[in-house]
């Protein structure tokens, strides 16, 4: 089962700010192997949506690790993979009430 990946207008600014921290701080290798690992896990979840754990908030919404520097959220539709947003893993957790 293999189901396009829609990125959100959320998605796209969240990715492009992690993208500057990560430009800023570590260097263009360290991006250029972001955006690769990135790619790597859309494509992983594009094949096998179930593959990453459900969030406490929404059974819904799964959380994808994008090695340990970021997460990527998503919702699986039944014709498509909605890219929610991007989650810089160093930022203050989430918390929902």
């Amino acid at each position: 089962m293999e189901l396009p990946i829609v990125i959100s207008e959320t998605a796209l600014k969240t990715f492009e700010s992690i993208c500057a921290q990560i430009h800023e701080r570590l260097g263009s290798k360290a991006l250029k192997d972001f955006k690769k690992n990135t790619i790597k896990t859309l494509d992983l979840i594009s094949h096998s949506p179930f593959i990453y754990k459900e969030t406490e908030f929404d059974p819904n919404i799964r959380q994808g690790l994008i090695k340990k520097i970021s997460s990527v959220f998503y919702e699986i539709k039944p014709d498509r993979i909605e890219v929610l947003f991007f989650w810089a893993n160093r930022q203050e957790p989430m918390f929902f009430s």
